[in-house]
């Protein structure tokens, strides 16, 4: 398997990206990994119907290494709450497994509308920057159940952490925004297992799959663009710290929206 310099390179500066993004912003990555994957396969003439699935796939087994050292970042601070951690894995490791074979079972033209309809949410939700009411706590556990399934079907259909409805989700219980942003990024890793096995077994028996796949997931551009962003999640983590992100969210859902337009126009 032969990959040229410019494909190489693409990867990597696309995980440079994405790394400090995790870190600075709590997002998985998929709002940009996903069209961009999708955009370098598809001028290397791979199959134009799997390509959104091989991305999403992909997209998501990277999170398996830039939450690992996004979340090491967070946790030296003591910003990651771990109880919360533990409540919502259960149902979102049930939510992922699901999702991915849904995202597996849709045509590629409706997962990529359903991956434009995503971004174009989250972009809305930077946007506005809803503040909770002041009584609002954690529901207890069938409601965390929920939650959690919620976060991982989502996140395993569009290939994201599942930040963009994990932190709304605790802001709106009350957990500081520093606090949700980390405990995000810890949740990320169970999101991002749970949907990478469903995607490699899923995938297996396809015979048409990019070489170098293995079952949806692309591996070359795994572990290129998870090499690059884990240098880089640590810097975005404490630069989370040390400014307000409030105006980058913005600046970054102006782009967000540039992304749906793109997914659905093309």
């Amino acid at each position: 398997m032969f990959l040229e310099p410019q494909l190489i390179a693409g990867f990597l500066l696309l995980g440079l990206a994405m790394g400090f993004l995790a870190g600075l912003l709590g997002i998985g990555g998929g709002m940009v990994i996903v069209p961009a994957v999708s955009l370098m396969l598809g001028l290397q003439g791979f199959a134009a119907e799997d390509l959104v699935k091989v991305a999403v796939a992909t997209s998501l087994a990277t999170i398996c290494f830039t939450s690992m050292t996004s979340v090491r970042a967070h946790h030296k601070r003591g910003a990651v709450l771990w109880p919360v951690v533990l409540r919502l894995a259960p149902g979102i490791v049930l939510g992922s497994a699901l999702g991915a074979r849904v995202a597996v079972a849709l045509p590629g033209k409706a997962l990529s509308v359903v991956f434009a309809s995503f971004v174009a949410f989250s972009a809305t939700q930077m946007l506005l920057d809803r503040k909770p009411a002041a009584h609002r706590t954690l529901p207890g556990t069938p409601g965390m159940l929920a939650a959690g399934g919620l976060i991982g079907t989502v996140s395993a259909l569009v290939g994201a952490g599942g930040a963009f409805i994990s932190v709304p989700f605790m802001q709106w219980c009350n957990i500081k925004i520093h606090n949700a942003v980390a405990t995000s990024a810890a949740l990320g890793f169970p999101v991002a297992v749970a949907g990478t096995l469903s995607y490699v077994l899923a995938g297996l028996h396809l015979a048409d799959m990019p070489p170098g796949s293995l079952g949806y997931i692309y591996l070359p551009a795994l572990f290129l663009i998870s090499a690059a962003s884990m240098t880089t999640a640590p810097l975005g983590a404490r630069t989370a710290h040390r400014l307000d992100v409030r105006p980058l969210r913005r600046l970054f859902a102006l782009v967000l929206y540039c992304l749906a337009a793109y997914f659905l126009l093309r």
